[in-house]
């Protein structure tokens, strides 16, 4: 009996074993695969979004600005008659351009453009044939865009005198040569002035306009052109002599019987 009782506690006993043994099996497994979906879970990175590169803008060089240079000739004329007679330091003598100025083969201020200037010192005509003198400074240009360009420089007109025509007289009638006056100075419409301008201007050549070439420079007056003459070649300076025919052999005489 006693040996049924302990033989019972010892199946009894087994069987637990095996249960535990069994459950810790079951257990392992899980446990461990824990670690490992830890370890590929870290070893795959997160997936970044792609950020696509800014495609490069080209930015492009300012052209290099087309400028008139200062102390350019410019041509004047008036556009009435300036006459010492009327006018007076302070007047001012409205003007224009006579010819177009060009640069880079384009017009940059063209023919008529609107002048000024004024007059900064005058003198009447006098006795004894004295003429009357006067200065004219120049102002500015007002080109066709409105903006106004000054120019640099000045004129001086003097009237024609009558000095010998007034010593004429006095040597004629004495005192009365002082009576014998000067001419007024007078600019008269068409006389060039020539001004220049007195800052650089900065231009652009518009779409469509015409470039002239700048011509070739022609040969100065009196100088002859030298051209290179041709030079005959051996054949043509000297003509080949054709060679005379050689002269036919004489006819050999055959002897004859006698």
């Amino acid at each position: 009996m006693n040996y049924l009782r302990g033989a019972s506690a010892f199946a009894v006993s087994f069987v637990m074993l095996s249960m535990s043994a069994q459950a810790q099996e079951a257990a392992a497994p899980a446990g461990a695969a824990e670690p490992a979906a830890v370890t590929e879970t870290a070893a795959a990175p997160a997936a970044v979004p792609a950020v696509a590169a800014a495609p490069a803008v080209a930015i492009a060089a300012p052209a290099p600005g087309l400028m008139l240079p200062s102390y350019t000739e410019v041509i004047l004329t008036p556009d009435a008659e300036a006459n010492s007679k009327k006018l007076r330091e302070g007047h001012t003598i409205p003007m224009h351009t006579v010819f177009d100025v060009m640069h880079n083969g384009v017009v940059v201020i063209p023919k008529g453009t609107r002048g000024m200037g004024t007059v900064t010192w005058r003198t009447g005509k006098g006795a004894f044939g004295k003429s009357a003198k006067m200065e004219v400074t120049f102002n500015e240009l007002t080109l066709p865009n409105g903006h106004r360009l000054p120019l640099a420089g000045m004129h001086r007109q003097e009237g024609e005198g009558n000095t010998g025509a007034a010593v004429g007289a006095a040597i004629a009638v004495g005192v009365f040569g002082a009576f014998v006056t000067g001419k007024s100075a007078i600019i008269p419409v068409g006389q060039h002035l020539m001004a220049r301008t007195n800052e650089p201007l900065a231009y652009v050549i518009p779409a469509g306009a015409v470039v002239v070439p700048t011509a070739q420079l022609a040969p100065a007056a009196g100088v002859a052109v030298v051209t290179p003459a041709a030079v005959p070649t051996p054949a043509a300076a000297a003509p080949k002599a054709e060679a005379a025919p050689a002269a036919e052999p004489a006819a050999m005489a055959t002897p004859t019987e006698g």
